[in-house]
């Protein structure tokens, strides 16, 4: 049985996959071989893996208009993530995605990229009320938050969300007008 995090902000289809997380940030343009679809920044905590086709968990969006186009232009060649996930997540991304038709997700009480082990099964819901990502199977590396004993949350009616005890990131997010916020 799987657990859920209720999201502030959604745009997309439903989406279920293989997640890839790191506490870092996400540029399609400074972090990515945009050709393979691998993150080629050293420094990067993802460096030499493919973000191809999984659900990216990062902490936050990052870069100007050209990481919208590199997106899209990933998303053209079919290089791209299935979904991206943020803690917090910048207007350009948002275009980005909506351009490319990448599902995104966004605005969580807990720090995402803590509370999803990496190589979990995942899957996202945009459209739920609130919009929902779901646990499906830890995968192999069961570590963070998700593992420790969990609490009951009435914005996540789907079942139990992690204990993080921290205080949530983005308690002053508003989803901005439009099909993010719908």
């Amino acid at each position: 049985m799987g657990f859920g995090f209720a999201a502030t902000a959604a745009m997309g289809a439903e989406v279920r996959g293989r997640a890839l997380v790191a506490s870092d940030g996400f540029s399609s343009r400074y972090d990515l071989d945009r050709i393979a679809g691998v993150f080629s920044r050293p420094e990067h905590k993802l460096a030499g893996r493919s973000c191809v086709g999984v659900v990216l968990i990062l902490d936050r969006a990052k870069g100007g208009v050209a990481t919208a186009w590199m997106l899209y232009e990933m998303a053209a060649r079919g290089i791209v993530p299935a979904a991206l996930v943020f803690n917090t997540v910048n207007p350009i991304m948002v275009q980005g995605s909506a351009f490319g038709g990448c599902c995104m997700m966004s605005g969580f009480d807990v720090d995402i990229t803590t509370a999803i082990p990496d190589g979990a099964t995942v899957e996202l819901d945009p459209t739920a009320d609130p919009p929902m990502l779901r646990v499906i199977d830890m995968g192999t590396a069961a570590t963070g938050c998700a593992t420790r004993p969990y609490r009951r949350c009435l914005a996540a009616p789907y079942g139990p969300v992690s204990a993080c005890r921290r205080p949530a990131r983005n308690a002053g997010y508003r989803a901005p007008p439009g099909p993010i916020g719908a």
